[in-house]
């Protein structure tokens, strides 16, 4: 007895219907530079810069940006040493974005943010602009890098662009 085959059908892929709402931090000891994304999680841009002055002032400031735009995930670039592991630097980081995440009642997922700043200024200077003299855009800049890679990771390969 012959075994049938079942129907070859295509199918169309279907437009992904779920929606993210993520902040980008790029978190310094002077300044947060914070990007957000579209709702369907495939671009990121840099939002503001918090000039960093007490936690409770950073908290205000970001939950204001998470009632906002009904954010779901806090996304925090951690600053690795170049061979890769967790200095001190990263551990600030870590315990910063775990008593953010607390206060806002939300989770913490990290990137590794190595160059980010690098990548950043690049741009800037791409743009003809000084980095030295817009720190703070540097910043939103990094953040926005930090969220691209983390929504661009989330991505089904399916639609992730080739060019």
């Amino acid at each position: 007895m012959e075994e049938s085959q079942p129907p070859v059908t295509q199918t169309t892929p279907t437009r992904q219907t779920k929606t993210i709402s993520a902040l980008g931090l790029d978190v310094g000891k002077k300044r947060i530079g914070v990007a957000g994304c579209d709702r369907t999680g495939l671009i990121a841009a840099g939002l503001t810069t918090i000039e960093r002055k007490s936690f409770l002032e950073d908290i205000a400031q970001l939950k204001r940006l998470v009632d906002e735009r009904q954010v779901e995930v806090l996304v925090v670039g951690l600053p690795y040493s170049m061979n890769g592991t967790i200095g001190p630097q990263a551990r600030t980081v870590q315990k910063f974005a775990k008593r953010v995440g607390e206060a806002l009642n939300l989770p913490v997922e990290y990137v590794d943010e190595r160059l980010t700043s690098h990548q950043a200024e690049e741009m800037l200077l791409a743009e003809k602009r000084s980095p030295s003299r817009n720190k703070g855009l540097v910043d939103r800049k990094a953040a926005a890098i930090i969220l691209q890679q983390w929504l661009d990771e989330r991505r089904p390969r399916s639609q992730q662009s080739d060019f």
